[in-house]
Order: C-alpha cells, then structure tokens, then sequence
C-alpha cells in the first residue's frame, strides 16, 4: 500500500550553507544566532539548528525541519529573514539552500 501525500503537506528538511566573508564571520555569526529562538517559534518549525564548520569558521550550516514547505516559505519572507538579509549584506560570501525530503 503506498501513502500519497501533496507537496504542500510533505515533511521538508532544510539544508542551508552560508559562507561568510573571512573579515566578517563574527557579524555574519551574530546575525545568525538572532534568527533561531525567533524561528523555533514560528508555526511549522520542527528542528532549527545552526553549526560552524569546525575547520572553516566562515561556514555555517543550518539543519532545518518544517512541517510543510508553505509553513517554510512563509518563513522565508518573515520581517526577521528579512533584517538578517539586510544586516549582512555584501558580508555573506556563498549561501546555497537545499530543499530535501526524508526518505528512510
């Protein structure tokens, strides 16, 4: 028997890499921090979590767990996204999201 389920309502993990400007990582670090205890309250919102690549300070990973992608896409255009893109403007050096679906 196989389960159907819409895009819409599919569990969605996050993996988003951000590299910050060598000469900006504690900013880009800070900025960062302002957005988990916001998101982790933001309705869908199952697991936001932030790592700092141990052999490359620069990078940060988030770990992201959304109910749906609607709930994750209204996050994404949440006011505190929204500052965090604005306060670190040209201080972010490669920032790649990858949209993923848990398979076993």
């Amino acid at each position: 028997m196989t389960q159907s389920t819409s895009p819409a309502t599919t569990q969605l993990t996050i993996v988003a890499n951000i590299t910050a400007r060598e000469d900006k990582v504690e900013k880009v670090k800070a900025e960062l921090i302002k957005l988990i205890a916001i998101t982790r309250k933001e309705e869908g919102c199952l697991q936001y979590d932030l790592h700092q690549n141990n052999d490359n300070p620069a990078h940060f990973t988030f770990y992201e767990n959304w109910t749906s992608k609607v709930l994750w896409q209204a996050h994404m255009n949440a006011p505190h996204l929204q500052d965090y893109v604005a306060a670190t403007e040209g201080m972010v050096e490669s920032f790649t999201l990858n949209e993923m679906t848990l398979i076993g």
